[in-house]
């Protein structure tokens, strides 16, 4: 097989027009050329130049020869060009994947920040796959996947119901990066106007008989073992929402109340109250998921660093928010932007 070299001396020789020359322009020995040619010569079959006074010409296949070993030599070029262009993060694309609760604040400023840094990568939020996170990044149709520990089961109802349900092994996570973000606490959302909206905290035996909003998971009532210990039964869920705006509509307008976990809190509107809870309820830690090294892109690897960042900023974000606060300026802490 030809080799990028030899076209590169083959090359130097036709436009130095002698083989000391090029060899004078390659640092070689003029008999380090002669030889480099005349083995081109062997491997093709055919004379490549010819001696001329004072150098050397190109044959007629020889012509033909370094008109084809300059536009390999110019592919090649653009090929390294191209791949430098992806490691250097001046082009390429990334997909994200995430959650309702995700997109709510902690994405949205990630997106803002990734593509003021990056303008050259083409990114996008892509639709959660239907067989979930662990196989589109797997399968390649992900890149970067946001999930939360209730995802980490292998049935994801059992999460939420059985606090011994297996989680994933190792053998499941292979050739896959799960790097732990934020463990978010989890507040109710009660209405403004709720008896218990001053308490701090608010004591969820309080809470026993009112009505729930659930939600789609991973965005649900999430542990409802502990919550129905602490309520002293299960928890009466009357209205279920997958949509944050919608749930937070509910809870002002007194139809409900629900649980907000820390990635959400940015986007609470005009009354609705959150509140920590006691007892406290057990943690959510929110992962990145995406290829293991070697195979994680450059782009996954900026990108994981910007999150982590924004991630360590919600997890030192503001207490609880008070009474019709508005979503938080671009630019605070606890967006991370």
């Amino acid at each position: 097989m030809l080799d990028a070299w030899s076209l590169r001396v083959l090359v130097e020789v036709a436009d130095h027009g002698s083989f000391s020359a090029a060899a004078q322009a390659l640092s070689m020995t003029q008999p380090a050329v002669s030889r480099q040619v005349a083995g081109l010569e062997r491997r093709l079959g055919v004379p490549l130049f010819r001696r001329v006074h004072r150098g050397t010409r190109p044959t007629g296949p020889g012509g033909v020869a370094v008109e084809l070993a300059r536009d390999v030599l110019a592919r090649m070029a653009a090929l390294e060009a191209r791949m430098g262009a992806f490691g250097g993060l001046a082009a390429g694309e990334l997909r994200l994947s995430a959650f309702p609760s995700a997109n709510a604040a902690l994405v949205p400023a990630a997106i803002r920040r990734f593509g003021r840094d990056h303008p050259g990568i083409a990114l996008s939020l892509v639709q959660s796959d239907p067989d979930g996170p662990l196989p589109a990044v797997r399968g390649g149709r992900v890149d970067l996947a946001l999930l939360t520990s209730w995802q980490l089961y292998a049935h994801p109802a059992a999460a939420r119901t059985d606090p011994d349900a297996v989680a994933l092994t190792d053998r499941d996570l292979a050739g896959l990066d799960l790097l732990p973000l934020l463990d978010e606490r989890l507040s109710v959302a009660l209405p403004a106007g709720h008896p218990l909206a001053g308490a701090d905290p608010v004591p969820l035996a309080g809470l026993r008989d009112e009505m729930w909003i659930e939600g789609g998971h991973p965005d649900c009532l999430g542990p409802i073992p502990q919550l129905a210990a602490a309520l002293g039964g299960p928890p009466r869920i009357g209205f279920f929402c997958e949509d944050w705006n919608g749930k937070q509509a509910l809870v002002a307008a007194g139809a409900g109340v629900t649980l907000v976990p820390t990635l959400a809190r940015a986007a609470v509107r005009d009354g609705v109250v959150l509140r920590p809870t006691a007892p406290e309820l057990p943690t959510r830690r929110l992962y990145a998921l995406s290829a293991a090294p070697p195979q994680r892109l450059p782009a996954v690897t900026a990108m994981l660093g910007l999150l982590t960042e924004l991630a360590g900023a919600l997890a030192a974000g503001a207490p609880e928010a008070p009474v019709g606060r508005k979503p938080l300026p671009s630019g605070t802490s606890e967006t991370g932007s």
